[in-house]
């Protein structure tokens, strides 16, 4: 059950790769509210390293192996959160984040919104799922 850094560094370009269509395409798709029907997505350089942080969940996912989806989700969910409020915040105090969630009654220090739940919970999982081809005991 060996995770070696280089296993590490492709789940990381993975995730990061992952994240930024992922989230290219919520915000496409979030365009619909306002009946943007170019659905132009959007998204951040500085986004490529925090979703590439996912792959911890690697890792994370063979302690978990044995343990209800419910509770793997809620897990990644706890992780996700974390890792958005520490490199919001971080970012925040630059001037750099290119998010900002203030005019939400859910966010956190306008670094996280507790209605995105169950996106971060789904995100978790599917991490996990494309992650999990890697995580056997080959590597």
């Amino acid at each position: 059950m060996k995770h070696n850094a280089a296993t590490f560094a492709r789940n990381f370009l993975k995730c990061g790769l992952i994240g930024w269509c992922m989230e290219i395409l919520f915000t496409a798709l979030g365009s619909l509210r306002s009946r943007d029907l170019t659905l132009k997505g959007m998204t951040s350089v500085w986004m490529f390293p925090i979703y590439g942080c996912a792959a911890v969940i690697a890792p994370v996912s063979r302690i978990l192996r044995n343990r209800p989806a419910w509770f793997r989700g809620l897990t990644y969910m706890g992780i996700i959160f974390s890792a958005e409020y520490l490199t919001g915040s971080l970012l925040s105090r630059h001037r750099l984040c290119p998010w900002n969630y203030s005019r939400s009654r859910w966010n956190v220090n306008h670094v996280i919104r507790l209605d995105y739940a169950p996106y971060w919970f789904g995100a978790g999982l599917l991490f996990e799922r494309l992650l999990g081809s890697q995580s056997g005991e080959s590597n």
